[in-house]
């Protein structure tokens, strides 16, 4: 799995796993200890995470959770243009990912920002649910969505990440989203299989339990399971009582193949790639 992503020309390596640090320019995400909402903040956010040792700086500016108030075009481009400029200017050479389903916020954070990865919860959108204000799927081509063609011509790597609920269901998915955008001649594909969107706390963990499934695919996976509601549901308590749940499957996840951890914790997921790429070498004859 000596996958690589090619990052405004420069190469980044996943032979071994990367941690994908969170941060929010958002009031309202789900963990109130990612949100970042001065300049000052979001700078100090943005070294944090690469002080940890994070590979990816992942900025949101669109609370996904559910019952979350819904943005327009105009307030996420403006919350996500005062976070870029801020992150930008401290941390000049991170990779940026960013976290949208709009091929309008994605286009601005490329061209203006240099962002190397478009982190899309909504898998394409093609039903256009999420409500972006460019067409999500384009005439003459079916149900082919807009991100797809406008990644691929930005030329930097996409997350596709599927709802579905159960591993047929999102392995069909994968196959036909993944045909499609290598029919607009995107490159670099990253899978997530979206815990915690359109899944049951019993369906996460079936999916956890089968993950190195989706290796058919022949692409990296992403896992996001920071703090969130399979954990704290299970144990009780809140996501700030999550991390230790967060870090028991976060080394599963490792386990099974992830190649990215998108987390809020910086630090205690690198040393779960540490110490699991520490057994993995001893453990060879």
């Amino acid at each position: 799995m000596d996958y690589t992503l090619n990052i405004n020309g420069r190469l980044l390596s996943l032979r071994k796993p990367v941690v994908m640090g969170i941060l929010n320019a958002t009031p309202d995400s789900f963990f109130e200890g990612s949100r970042q909402r001065t300049e000052a903040d979001i700078a100090c956010r943005a070294s944090e995470i690469v002080a940890e040792g994070g590979a990816v700086i992942d900025v949101g500016a669109y609370s996904t959770r559910p019952g979350a108030t819904p943005v327009s075009l105009n307030e996420e481009m403006e919350r996500m243009r005062f976070a870029l400029s801020a992150v930008r200017r401290e941390q000049p050479d991170a990779v940026l990912s960013v976290d949208t389903f709009r091929p309008e916020v994605a286009r601005m954070a490329v061209e203006e920002y240099g962002a190397g990865i478009i982190n899309d919860v909504s898998g394409g959108n093609p039903g256009g649910s999420f409500g972006g204000e460019l067409p999500m799927t384009e005439s003459g081509n079916g149900e082919m969505p807009a991100m797809f063609r406008e990644v691929a011509r930005l030329k930097v790597a996409y997350v596709l990440m599927s709802s579905d609920a159960t591993l047929r269901d999102m392995l069909l998915f994968f196959s036909e989203k993944v045909q499609q955008l290598r029919s607009v001649g995107q490159k670099d594909i990253i899978i997530d299989p979206g815990f915690g969107f359109g899944k049951t706390v019993e369906q996460n963990f079936a999916l956890m339990n089968h993950l190195e499934k989706l290796h058919v695919m022949g692409l990296p996976l992403l896992v996001g399971v920071s703090r969130k509601s399979m954990i704290w549901k299970t144990l009780g308590g809140s996501p700030d009582d999550a991390l230790n749940g967060t870090t028991m499957l976060n080394t599963l996840a490792v386990a099974k193949g992830a190649r990215i951890l998108r987390v809020h914790d910086v630090k205690a997921a690198v040393e779960v790639v540490a110490l699991s790429e520490a057994l993995a070498a001893n453990g060879e004859e």
